[in-house]
């Protein structure tokens, strides 16, 4: 596993680094996003859908649980656990086919499932540092075809 750490003094900075990462990942790639409530998990989403090439406006999923968006060169598939208490909730609502997904998936809040994750997962923690300023964490397996965004 290889760690890249940002410190993001901006949203726009924020959604840079997602962007960046967004050109190094494969289909059938997951992605868990955490960190607390305003962390800029989003934000982040916003970054690697537009990495994507992804046109339609990017919301967060939290009360519809997952938007797909198909206009970039792969479909990504943002999900929001945060509603969700258990593994039990996330399968009964259908979103574990996810963790094998046809394009992207990009989960926030992925510390609420606890049954097995992908190989090739890649992990993506936002730390509150200040009022725009965010310290980011990009774990990646050692895998060929994917390397951490830009340092």
């Amino acid at each position: 596993m290889s760690a890249v750490t940002h410190i993001s003094r901006s949203p726009s900075e924020t959604e840079a680094i997602a962007h960046d990462l967004a050109g190094n990942l494969p289909a059938g790639t997951v992605i868990g996003l955490s960190g607390d409530l305003g962390a800029g998990k989003t934000q982040f989403a916003r970054g690697f859908a537009r990495g994507l090439g992804v046109k339609e406006r990017v919301q967060s999923p939290t009360f519809a649980l997952l938007n797909t968006y198909s206009s970039g060169r792969l479909p990504l598939h943002h999900i929001d656990f945060y509603r969700l208490d258990s593994d039990a909730q996330i399968i009964g609502a259908g979103l574990d086919e996810y963790l094998e997904p046809d394009g992207i998936a990009l989960i926030e809040w992925i510390e609420r499932w606890n049954g097995r994750l992908p190989a090739g997962f890649v992990c993506v923690v936002l730390e509150t540092l200040g009022e725009t300023e965010r310290k980011i964490t990009i774990n990646t397996p050692d895998l060929q075809g994917i390397k951490p965004a830009k340092a």
